[in-house]
């Protein structure tokens, strides 16, 4: 079987996965039951001057029979004294000794992040992970995403962390950035060993009707909490790319955001993460879904044949291009395999109304078919089709030619004009806006298109 132990910046722990700093770590007993049910590690609720939290703490957005696809909360850091949680840490690492437990921190002046740093590491944390990302209730008092915001102050809280530390030092950073890479590079100045990403995104995830007040609901009124669940990975993995690639950085990364199962973690891997964190799928089923991610990464690396997590850590990144390097002659097109089709007509809907018209349907079935001079290869139809390979993209150009749009810029060859004859639409059939009125539609479609409908008359 393949070595799933990794080493995260001097941080070692059996796998990768870790619960992130969160309410699944918010006491020693329930970190102790992660631990038992196979978790690497755990970064520990974060850590600080104690707060008094609200009620209720937390709001979800749903999306048909899917629960908690988006996930809020208004919940701040730990609300238990230090000295209780310093004594769990403790007694985790003493029963635990090979399991990674990571003090997740936030305190305000250098005299309380020396004070606090000192208390961690003596309590037996392996690490520590600054919180610089939390989006509510901290940064109004200049704590959490206020200080990630800002790279300057940023850089100097973690030079004053590095003057005392003597484990590795991970900044967990903010989202709500314009670019999550500069907050990054001040880590990276001020000597820090690892970063970690995404935070939660501030957000109101939704509105009570009749109470006029945002979910959720404390005493008739709410605020902006911290979005979370599977709703957000798309947005971390492209911060995390962002991070990973970037040629000043080049610092391990732990990987937070929408990661449900191990498939999600290993396109964080691929991506760049080192390790990675989980938070509110731990909160939406249990710790039992440890099991399934573990097993799964396995069977992953027994089938692609790596032996270890660094053997396929950023492996995805080659491939991650700006838009004017992808190639402009690659062509794919729409199939549609009749022998699958339920006759639900959403691609002919999709497409009619959403995209390029490139679909008809065809009387006396109702499984319709594609208009191939007029497909762009927009995926579109395959994305809303509910039968899986029912709707496939076929590759048409020969694989032979190769040309971006910074070719084409040095070549001279790109639209420079409002009706440039080289525009990507200009000689693709467009119906004819009165054609929308219905009686006339099938008189302006393109050339076959136009006689199959007429035959079908």
């Amino acid at each position: 079987m393949p070595d799933l132990s990794i080493n995260f910046a001097g941080i070692k722990s059996p796998n990768p996965f870790w619960l992130a700093s969160a309410p699944p770590t918010n006491s020693g007993y329930q970190v102790m039951k992660a631990f038992d049910a196979g978790w690497g590690g755990a970064v520990w609720k974060t850590l600080g001057v104690p707060v008094v939290n609200v009620s209720s703490r937390y709001g979800g957005v749903n999306y048909r029979d899917k629960r908690l696809i988006g996930f809020n909360n208004i919940e701040l850091i730990s609300d238990r004294p230090l000295a209780d949680n310093l004594r769990e840490i403790y007694e985790v690492k003493k029963r635990f000794p090979a399991h990674a437990v990571i003090a997740s921190l936030m305190v305000g002046s250098r005299q309380e992040w020396h004070e606090i740093i000192r208390a961690a590491e003596d309590a037996g944390a392996d690490g520590l992970e600054l919180n610089f990302g939390c989006p509510h209730g901290m940064c109004e008092r200049g704590m959490g995403s206020a200080v990630g915001q800002e790279p300057k102050v940023l850089q100097t809280i973690v030079e004053w962390v590095m003057e005392v530390a003597t484990t590795p030092v991970i900044v967990k950073l903010t989202p709500n950035i314009t670019d999550i890479t500069e907050p990054a590079m001040a880590a990276r100045r001020a000597g820090a060993n690892a970063i970690s990403l995404i935070n939660t995104i501030q957000s109101i995830v939704g509105v009570d009707l009749d109470q006029y007040s945002p979910y959720p609901i404390v005493d008739g009124q709410g605020t902006n909490g911290g979005y979370c669940g599977p709703a957000v990975k798309p947005i971390a993995l492209n911060m995390l790319k962002n991070c990973a690639q970037h040629p000043h950085i080049k610092l391990p990364i732990s990987g937070i955001g929408g990661i449900e199962n191990w498939r999600d973690a290993v396109e964080h891997i691929l991506l760049g993460a080192s390790s990675v964190q989980v938070c509110t799928a731990a909160m939406h089923f249990g710790f039992g879904i440890i099991r399934e991610m573990v097993s799964g990464l396995e069977q992953y690396m027994v089938e692609k044949g790596f032996n270890r997590i660094d053997d396929f850590v950023g492996k995805a990144l080659p491939n991650v291009k700006p838009w004017n390097e992808l190639n402009l002659k690659y062509q794919v097109k729409a199939s549609i395999n009749p022998d699958k089709c339920i006759g639900c007509q959403l691609c002919y809907t999709a497409c009619e109304d959403g995209a390029h018209q490139a679909i008809r349907l065809q009387a006396g079935t109702r499984t319709p078919a594609i208009i191939e001079e007029n497909c762009v290869g927009c995926n579109l139809c395959s994305l809303v089709c509910p039968v899986d390979e029912c709707i496939t993209m076929l590759r048409t150009d020969e694989g032979t030619q190769h040309l971006t749009w910074n070719e084409r810029t040095a070549a001279h060859n790109i639209p420079t004009e409002f009706n440039d004859e080289r525009a990507g639409g200009r000689h693709h059939w467009v119906p004819e806006p009165l054609a929308a009125l219905g009686k006339e539609r099938h008189k302006t479609l393109p050339g076959k298109a136009r006689a199959l409908a007429v035959s079908k008359q």
